[in-house]
């Protein structure tokens, strides 16, 4: 079924992007389908609005998202307790988690249109830092939680758990917990594999470890990963998708599990999770 109400967010940094929002915009109203615009897209485009990326996640059934990969982990943090589907519509050259370039946006909106467009579910991670005296607040992250040393020289010392059992002490520059999602991001520059959305799993990679036997290790998503600074007084920093880094405090536990919410992520129906693969990592063979 076509959706009645779409929720329109943009990268207002890109370039010409305020006439694709216009014409995108313009392209529902002609198949009679209900546009809510984020503001500052709104404002971009010379139009008025005062609605957030939450109250639109609580009013529409499906947000498009013209932009990048970074666009759409920017709008998932932004959804707060109400998940709805995102559709990306690249910006630029094709991403991990758009599924349409901006040239070929009246193919996409026609899709949409019709009900021809396809679902994914994409596994969240809950990111919460604990210490003696309390819990933080739930960090929700689709791609990955990152421990970096900032600006230090010195490698970080980060003692890992898994389900309560030692996992092993990472003398490294950091670590990175991505999803399946996550798995083509940071991760997979640091070292680790490719993984399929709906492999049911999350990879725990060492980023430049002074140990060469450390290596990425895959784990059930139902796992809870614990992990603490064993040399505090190095500062060690976390970054939940890339949003700005918090220090992680001495005697502090950063505790990451598969949330309970997933993401739907929508795509094109003849995209799929392997061609963009094949496209984006220029794989070719004699069989491709």
């Amino acid at each position: 079924m076509p959706p009645k109400a779409i929720g329109l967010i943009a990268h207002t940094g890109k370039p010409g992007v305020a006439e694709l929002i216009n014409a995108v915009a313009d392209e529902f109203l002609r198949f009679k389908i209900s546009i809510l615009i984020e503001k500052e897209t709104a404002a971009l485009a010379g139009r008025r609005s005062d609605q957030t990326v939450e109250q639109l996640a609580a009013k529409a059934e499906l947000l498009v998202v013209l932009g990048g990969d970074g666009t759409i982990l920017n709008v998932a943090g932004q959804l707060g307790d109400v998940i709805k589907p995102i559709f990306g519509i690249n910006v630029g050259s094709l991403g991990f988690l758009t599924c349409s370039s901006s040239p070929a946006f009246r193919e996409a909106v026609e899709c949409i249109a019709n009900g021809k467009i396809t679902f994914s579910d994409r596994a969240l991670l809950e990111v919460t830092i604990k210490d003696s005296q309390r819990a933080g607040v739930p960090m929700i992250g689709l791609n990955d939680a990152v421990f970096s040393r900032g600006e230090s020289s010195h490698l970080i010392r980060l003692r890992t758990r898994v389900n309560g059992e030692p996992l092993t002490e990472f003398n490294a520059d950091g670590l990175i917990v991505a999803t399946p999602t996550g798995s083509t991001a940071y991760s997979l520059s640091a070292g680790g594999p490719i993984l399929a959305p709906e492999s049911g799993v999350l990879v725990i990679t060492p980023i430049c470890p002074h140990v060469l036997t450390n290596r990425s290790i895959i784990v059930a998503e139902s796992s809870v990963i614990e992990v603490e600074a064993s040399e505090p007084e190095y500062p060690v920093y976390l970054s939940v998708d890339g949003r700005e880094s918090l220090r992680v405090e001495q005697g502090a536990v950063v505790a990451i599990r598969k949330a309970k919410k997933s993401l739907q992520l929508a795509a094109m129906p003849d995209v799929s999770f392997f061609s963009v693969v094949r496209q984006k990592l220029k794989w070719s063979g004699s069989n491709v």
